[in-house]
Order: structure tokens, then sequence, then C-alpha cells
């Protein structure tokens, strides 16, 4: 996140004046692009910086630094707010209460770290004494029903499988009714990676959705990957629909970009950032503390 904090700061340190200010915001832009921070996203928070500065007189930023960060602080603050807030475990209970499993559906391409996820929120679960079962619903890879196996054994958690290339929404769809049977509380459906420029495979979450009915659709996104991070979530938000947003690799993410990108596209919120490779290393995405990283300026 050093980068984008360096360029906030290098802003915010500018002389500032009616002439410059167009240049300047030029600039944050481009630097913005060059962080990972989608074009859109750059865009939208160039202009509400442009905005909030209308009411005021150039003339006082500078002297006056605070009023300029306070801006900043304001603008990235209303990207990372979601129109809703998920309370995982809280929805979890509620749906139990009824009688019924909780269902989250995984998306995310292959070698965002998707399955190594799902086994974190496995685990996660389980220490905060909540049952899951796991539905194997990536049969277009026989590697993936393995890589799922493997990693559920670790945490301990039954997986349900079908034969490779058998129907991934009837897997889903036995998971499903596993759980009614045994009284566990969450189904984690693991799905297909594919490219999401495969009309086969949107339309194969299409149809997982319509038979289980999931009641939280996560994207799992590479925090490294950039705009493609981006694209990712817009094809699968467009096609199928997400409800929230995991970030992995998110401790190996200097600039912080995908966060933003992601925040704004969706506008849902990013419940969790994995943060290494151990199944203890998921932690919620605190938002306060993510804009304080990016904005480690001095007010004054």
């Amino acid at each position: 996140m050093k980068k984008i904090s360096s360029i906030f700061s290098t802003f915010v340190k500018k002389t500032l004046t009616s002439e410059n200010l167009e240049s300047a915001l030029s600039e944050l832009n481009l630097l913005l692009i060059g962080n990972d921070v989608a074009t859109e996203t750059a865009d939208i928070l160039c202009q509400k910086i442009r905005d909030s500065l209308k009411g005021e007189q150039i003339g006082r930023l500078t002297s006056k630094k605070k009023l300029l960060f306070e801006i900043l602080k304001g603008v990235i603050r209303e990207i990372l707010t979601p129109e809703k807030q998920i309370d995982l475990l809280d929805e979890i209970k509620k749906k139990n209460q009824e009688g019924n499993p909780y269902v989250i559906c995984f998306l995310g391409v292959n070698g965002t770290g998707k399955t190594t996820t799902i086994a974190k929120i496995a685990h996660y679960l389980k220490k905060n004494g909540i049952s899951s079962v796991a539905a194997a619903s990536d049969t277009f890879r026989a590697a993936a029903i393995e890589q799922l196996s493997y990693h559920m054994q670790k945490v301990g958690i039954r997986v349900i499988k079908h034969e490779y290339k058998s129907d991934p929404a009837s897997v889903a769809y036995d998971a499903l009714q596993h759980a009614k049977s045994k009284n566990v509380n969450v189904v984690l459906v693991d799905t297909a990676g594919r490219q999401v420029s495969n009309k086969n495979l949107m339309r194969e979450m299409q149809k997982i959705v319509r038979v289980i009915e999931p009641d939280l659709t996560l994207f799992i996104g590479d925090s490294l990957a950039g705009n493609d991070a981006l694209n990712q979530a817009k094809e699968f938000n467009n096609n199928v629909g997400i409800d929230a947003n995991i970030l992995t690799k998110f401790d190996a993410d200097a600039k912080g970009g995908a966060a933003l990108s992601i925040s704004y596209e969706t506008k849902k919120p990013i419940l969790f950032v994995g943060i290494g490779q151990g199944y203890d290393d998921l932690e919620p995405f605190n938002s306060e503390i993510f804009l304080s990283n990016i904005l480690d300026i001095t007010e004054e």
C-alpha cells in the first residue's frame, strides 16, 4: 500500500491553485491507474475530489493541507462503504434458526486461491462452532475435486462429490440435501473457474444458483491481478450476481488498488482478505484500517 499512500501524500503536499488543479488531478488519475486502480474508479475518485473542492476557496489549500486530506478521506471512505453490510456469522445463525442450512457459493477464476479460501472459511466457521459441508461443483477438472478434498480433509470437513464431468448443479443439490438431513449449518459450494468470457461457464454458474438458491454468493479475487480482478468481478456480477467479495494475497499487495476498484465497481462489501497460505490466514476486511494505510499522510 506504500505506493498509493505516497501518491496521495504527494497530491496533498502540492500547492494547489484554481489554475493548476486540473493538471494536478490529471496527474493523480494517471498515477492511480498505474497502481492497479481501475480507470473508471480513478476517474470517479478524481471527480469526487473536484466536486468537493468546488465549494472551497482553492487559495486556502496552500496553507490548509488538512482540508484536502479530509476531502480525500471522505471520498475514499464513500467508495469503500457498501450499499449493505453483511455480518456472516449472524446471517448464518438467523438461517439456521429457521431450520435451514446457510448456502455459500464461491465464484472466481482458477489460480486466485478460491479453493484454499473455501477451506479457510470452513476453518473460520468451525472455530466459531459452525459446522459445514463442501460441494465439489467444479467437475470440469478432476484436479479441482482432488484439491478441494485435500484441503477439506486438512480442516476436517466432509466433501460431497460426484464423478468427473458430472452435472455441477446436482453436486451442489446433493450437498444441500446432505446438510438438511444431517443438520449441518453451512453448505460451501466450489465452482469452476474457467475464463469469464466462457459462456458455458456462466450458464453453469446460473444453473447452480437456480438449483440451490444460495444465501450468499462470494467473488474471490486476486488482489495482485489489478484490472483483471475487476473485469472478473464485473462479469460474474453481471451474469450471476455477487453479494460480497474476498480478496486473496492481500499481504503481498503493496498497492491496494484492487480493494478500491472492486468496492467501487460491485458496490458490495469486501468480507475477508487472505493474508497467507495457512488456514488461519484470513481476516475480516477493515475499511478504516485500509483507509488509514492508504492515507498514511501527515495531516498538517
